[in-house]
């Protein structure tokens, strides 16, 4: 326990040790480590290859969606991670720029700019809009910078849904700005030097081109002079004043940047679409572009990669048949070899819940037979778990409701609890966790999209605050 006086960080040293000790601390160092320059290559050979080797449309599409997450991550990273603040109408920029492509480049106003123009004037507008909504942090902070930014979203969401029955005084027929809720179709493909992009795979080799010159400008950011103003600003803007850092000038700065940023994802996201609509930018995918960067790390351009590389591949694993269980079971799987050590835990929460899935099937089908429905299948995990698992008849749905709610309480007890009831209560937890998905989750992906982000950024926060692959922030007590 550390005492006045005490460097925090120094008490806590071997602790930390035994962190990166296991599976968890081996994968962030070959991830984060400055040395590793063979992962840069190894990650990014494999992104080239990455539609020559699945030729499937839909895959490549599923890529297209995690490349443009991973720009919006590494934009609002500029703004969250490195600068410290918080911008809750980020999505917004996002959407004008998607927007703005839309009326530089489509039917609606019967303007075709060439794409570069068009990239060029909205990456340069949607800088002007984020120094401007930049300024009032000069003087707003916390929860009323955010009440702010989140305004400044939902006036931009009205906005779109309104502004297709515009009347002027000088107009007399109804003018159409943003097409209303139908949005705005049609829009142009893009077409850069010469090369004309008309498929996905157009789409994604053009995103991936632009996030490797993101990376390699933020890593050189992030060690400039502006980037450790950034970072300096973040941990004490008081005491970065008094370092002659211009907090006020640098803040705004952030905010334009990733403005920017977030325009130019816009504009290759209406391409991709081939139109805009305005529930394309709620506040929905808000929440997902700030769980790509809890997740990953905030303030480490790797995590913000990784992120949402997680996060934007999780929706559509659940699409693909079978592909939530895969999900689930791996997840089970590598949570208890990185977290269960030493490994005596792990074999016995394998044991237990093992041992209480045949209890509580016994007893089931001696007390309460009429609720079993057996295998909801004939193959793979169905007959696997036909005599462990209890699965539920369609009109007894409602036990996995109940037992959903047990789970909670039970995982909150458990991040509280101390050894060895932690152990022991990790055994019920893991075989509600699979009874709740057999019964109730696997069949309703939507809902399990959600519930996995939420768990995500709850074990997150308990367990490592920083992120995946964030650092640790120093504190002296």
């Amino acid at each position: 326990m550390p005492g006045i006086g005490r460097d925090e960080w120094v008490d806590s040293v071997e602790a930390r040790r035994d962190e990166d000790s296991g599976g968890l601390g081996l994968f962030r160092r070959r991830i984060g480590g400055s040395g590793r320059r063979w992962v840069p290559l190894v990650v990014g050979a494999v992104a080239v290859a990455y539609p020559l080797l699945l030729r499937s449309e839909f895959l490549v599409r599923v890529g297209v969606n995690v490349l443009l997450l991973m720009l919006l991550a590494l934009g609002l990273n500029i703004v969250v991670g490195w600068t410290g603040l918080l911008d809750l109408g980020y999505v917004a920029y996002y959407g004008m720029g998607a927007y703005g492509y839309a009326f530089l480049a489509s039917d609606q106003f019967g303007i075709h700019l060439p794409t570069l123009a068009v990239i060029g004037i909205v990456v340069i507008a949607m800088g002007v809009i984020g120094y401007l909504l930049g300024l009032p942090t000069r003087r707003l902070s916390g929860d009323y910078l955010a009440i702010l930014t989140l305004f400044f979203l939902q006036v931009f969401v009205e906005l779109t849904l309104n502004l297709d029955r515009l009347r002027l005084p000088f107009i007399d027929r109804t003018l159409s700005i943003t097409g209303g809720p139908n949005g705005i179709a049609g829009v142009d493909p893009m077409s850069i030097l010469g090369l004309h992009f008309q498929r996905v795979s157009d789409y994604y080799y053009l995103l991936l081109g632009l996030i490797i010159v993101m990376i390699s400008g933020l890593v050189r950011l992030e060690h400039s002079r502006t980037g450790r103003a950034w970072m300096a600003i973040r941990e004490d803007p008081l005491a970065a004043e008094h370092m002659t850092v211009p907090v006020a000038r640098m803040k705004v700065m952030a905010y334009a940047i990733g403005a920017a940023v977030a325009g130019l994802t816009g504009t290759v996201f209406a391409a991709v679409q081939t139109g805009v609509f305005p529930q394309n930018f709620t506040v929905t995918l808000l929440i997902v572009v700030y769980a790509a960067l809890i997740l990953g790390g905030s303030g480490s351009i790797a995590g913000a990669v990784f992120g949402a590389v997680v996060i934007g591949a999780i929706p559509e694993i659940l699409r693909i048949p079978g592909g939530g269980r895969v999900l689930f079971y791996g997840a089970l799987l590598a949570g208890g070899l990185i977290w269960l050590r030493p490994r005596r835990r792990l074999v016995v929460v394998g044991v237990g819940t093992l041992a209480l899935g045949l209890g509580v099937r016994l007893m089931t089908a001696t007390w309460w037979p009429e609720v079993i429905a057996g295998p909801q299948d004939g193959s793979g995990i169905g007959r696997l778990f036909g005599r462990w698992l209890v699965q539920l008849a369609p009109t007894k749905l409602w036990v996995a409701n109940l037992a959903f709610v047990l789970l909670v309480i039970l995982v909150l007890t458990a991040v509280i609890a101390i050894e060895p009831w932690r152990t022991a209560l990790l055994i019920p937890v893991v075989y509600l966790a699979v009874f709740v998905w057999e019964n109730r989750l696997v069949t309703e992906p939507s809902i399990t999209r959600q519930l996995i982000f939420g768990v995500l950024l709850v074990v997150m926060m308990a367990i490592r605050p920083q992120g995946l692959l964030g650092k640790p922030r120093v504190e002296i007590v």
